[in-house]
């Protein structure tokens, strides 16, 4: 018997609406742009000028940050950035101050100049997300810690969905997210903790399928050109080779099944066989790039490694100096290159606010009321907390106090106290948009009631438009 990895469905989501094609506009960004991750910024770069703008701030040394990703928005033509941080400031003890180290999903729209949060997850055992990647249709990334490494997803075709894990552990094995197949497919690249096999990881339909190449455990991260047709890999030593690759939807049977578990086949539309033609190497002379994008048209290759951005033309030979360097001293981390973004231009990029007082916004709005944060009254402290659609009225957003008949009618989430603040305990658990939370504490105090949201604590329906701009409404409590 075969056992399938189990993708929850998104339950309550929507479509997300149509977005009109964009009119072409002088001077339009044909090249795309190259976005980056570096010690005090997410940044975006124009690689016809080489023109750089920081459009998301970073305090540093605060945060640990992962991307930056291309990906779409709920009605908006162009594309935008994704990126996660984890909260690396002191964390706090049962006798000093500090933080709850929380993981969080962001979006930046560059052309908008807004940050908003999408999820937030509270995170005390590890460094935060890692292996980022995107397409068309998802955002996946990794959480979690030694043999506890999940892949969780993110559709974006759906306007109110919500994170969910593709593969979990004990249930199903641990994974590293290393890339992604291009457009709208479901296909992850993943290896396996452990053993590092390749796998596709088949987020739509719920499988895992073979991997075509052969790559072995300390290879990745991966980027795969937008014709789908040829693979950049990050090797241990001696930088990137560039090899084709079949992304189509795979068929076989699997030689071999992850710890144990059997792979499961879904229907095919095409064979992704391995290829027998030698890699090619881009520069030996470099060690292990930290990210990789290509070019709109797969002629060139970006590179963030020692620092910087390096950029090379992928059919000249190996060892050929790069076209371009960018960010030198910069300390980038990470790179992705977008399509052609016809409708704007490099001079409408607009810088948005850092997600530090998001961040710290959710810290302030958790912390325990002063009478509860005793020795004597934390372990008496109970926490009662509720998610509603504050688009429009609900009884949630008026709950006083957790009596058996409020806790009867509308069961709680899962949360408890955190020495002197308290947090929701699944995994991204809190969601940004119009989604609020009321929170009751009570046990060692008398009850004390509030309502926070990720991107603000005003109610959707009391706003002017009934949901931001940036974000879809979400379609129920």
């Amino acid at each position: 018997m075969m056992a399938v990895l189990l993708l929850a469905a998104c339950t309550g989501s929507s479509a997300a609406p149509p977005v009109h094609s964009p009119s072409p506009l002088a001077g339009g960004l044909v090249h795309g742009l190259i976005a980056y991750v570096a010690d005090q910024s997410v940044g975006v770069l124009d690689p016809a000028t080489g023109k750089s703008t920081v459009v998301a701030p970073l305090p540093p040394g605060a945060f640990r940050v992962s991307g930056p990703v291309w990906g779409p928005a709920p009605g908006v033509s162009h594309p935008v950035l994704y990126f996660t941080l984890h909260d690396d400031r002191g964390a706090e003890t049962r006798t000093a101050t500090g933080v709850v180290p929380y993981d969080w999903l962001f979006r930046v729209d560059p052309f908008a100049g807004t940050i908003d949060p999408i999820a937030a997850s509270q995170d005390s055992s590890s460094e935060g997300p890692f292996g980022l990647v995107a397409n068309s249709h998802y955002v996946a990334l990794t959480v979690g810690c030694c043999t506890t490494y999940e892949v969780d997803a993110l559709d974006l075709t759906q306007a109110s969905a919500a994170l969910k894990p593709l593969a979990k552990p004990p249930a199903q094995p641990a994974f590293f997210t290393e890339g992604v197949a291009p457009g709208d497919s479901g296909l992850l690249a993943v290896r396996e903790f452990g053993t590092g096999t390749w796998y596709w990881l088949n987020a739509g339909a719920s499988v895992l399928n073979p991997f075509p190449l052969s790559l072995g455990p300390d290879d990745g991260p991966i980027a795969i050109s937008a014709d789908g047709t040829m693979v950049a890999v990050a090797m241990p030593d001696h930088g990137p080779v560039i090899e084709p690759i079949n992304s189509s939807l795979p068929v076989a049977s699997p030689s071999a099944a992850p710890s144990g578990t059997a792979i499961a086949t879904a229907s095919p539309t095409a064979h992704a066989s391995p290829t027998n033609s030698a890699p090619k190497r881009v520069n030996s002379k470099l060690q292990h790039p930290d990210g990789l994008a290509w070019s709109p048209d797969a002629q060139q290759l970006a590179v963030a490694v020692n620092g910087e951005i390096e950029i090379y033309n992928a059919s000249a030979p190996d060892g050929t100096s790069p076209a371009h360097q960018y960010l030198t001293g910069g300390n980038v981390i990470g790179v992705a290159w977008s399509a052609p973004i016809a409708d704007q231009t490099f001079a409408s990029v607009k810088p948005a606010a850092g997600p530090q007082p998001q961040v710290d916004a959710l810290l302030a709005a958790t912390r325990l009321p002063p009478q509860a944060d005793t020795p004597q009254n934390r372990p008496l402290t109970q926490v009662y907390l509720w998610q509603f659609d504050s688009t429009k009225t609900s009884p949630i957003e008026s709950i006083t106090d957790a009596t058996p008949d409020v806790l009867s009618k509308y069961p709680p989430l899962s949360a408890g106290v955190v020495f002197h603040h308290w947090a929701a305990s699944d995994t991204w658990a809190l969601r940004g948009g119009c989604y609020r939370y009321r929170v009751v504490i009570t046990g060692s105090v008398a009850p004390v009631a509030a309502t926070f949201g990720l991107g603000g604590n005003t109610l959707c329906s009391a706003k002017p438009s009934a949901a931001p701009s940036s974000q879809a409404s979400p379609s129920h409590s």
